[in-house]
């Protein structure tokens, strides 16, 4: 994936409170309509890096303490998430969040009500929706807590979509789910990518899923890229699999089996 980038990083740091420095020094680009995935364990910086993208690092205490982030060629230090929202990056937070006891329907008009729609744009967005997932079509008369929790996921996914954001951070999507589940998410995420452009940031420790879909990811560690490549090269990296996710090769074949699950 070639073309001017829709977001940059550059040299970025993060900490939370005085000592507790969570991203050291991070430069990436994400070309507009590109699939970065973002691997490695569990408390890498993944979600604190997904954060400062989106304006949500502030939110958890957290501050940037260097570095810029770069979104259509602007500085975005500052700004606040619903001004990014509204700009277009739309940003699905790891565990869902759905409104337990309104129905799927009613979860996503609350998610357009947010964004200003007009009511023909409310009915093209919740209906957009119910194509990329036809579960929630399914169940859109059912109250979220009822749900399945990978029904819950596609529903938090589509409440990201409403505002059709250019940018999709999601962050371990997958987590919990079922690897059948997992699958069809992140497959109805790759489709919007392909069909509709919207470029994609995902965080996950499901990495061989991950690489699937991804032109391009980074392997954090300690808060620093460790390695990056093409999701067809980092997914036969040995140093990868031995290395930073504590595997001892890369799996084979691909493109995902259940021992996956990190």
């Amino acid at each position: 994936m070639t073309g001017a980038p829709i977001i940059q990083v550059r040299n970025l740091e993060v900490c939370y409170g005085e000592t507790v420095q969570a991203v050291r020094g991070i430069s990436l680009a994400v070309p507009a309509g590109a699939f970065v995935a973002l691997i490695g364990a569990n408390g890498a910086g993944k979600t604190t890096l997904l954060r400062s993208l989106s304006g949500l690092v502030a939110l958890q205490r957290g501050r940037v303490t260097a570095g810029h982030v770069l979104f259509d060629g602007a500085d975005i230090a500052g700004r606040s998430p619903s001004m990014l929202t509204t700009g277009g990056i739309g940003q699905v937070l790891e565990g869902r969040r759905c409104f337990l006891p309104m129905t799927v329907e009613e979860n996503l008009r609350v998610a357009t009500f947010a964004q200003g729609l007009s009511r023909r744009r409310t009915r093209d967005a919740i209906d957009g929706a119910y194509v990329l997932f036809p579960r929630l079509a399914e169940r859109r008369r059912t109250p979220a807590a009822l749900l399945s929790g990978g029904e819950q996921q596609m529903l938090a996914v589509a409440r990201a979509l409403v505002g059709s954001p250019r940018l999709l951070l999601l962050d371990e999507p997958t987590m919990g789910l079922a690897p059948q589940t997992a699958e069809e998410i992140i497959a109805g995420v790759a489709r919007l990518n392909r069909d509709q452009g919207v470029a994609v940031i995902l965080a996950e420790q499901n990495a061989g899923l991950a690489l699937v879909h991804a032109d391009t990811a980074h392997v954090i560690e300690n808060g620093a890229i460790r390695l990056s490549g093409t999701g067809a090269e980092l997914a036969g990296h040995g140093e990868l699999w031995a290395a930073y996710l504590g595997l001892p090769d890369a799996p084979s074949p691909m493109p995902y089996h259940h021992e996956l699950d990190l």
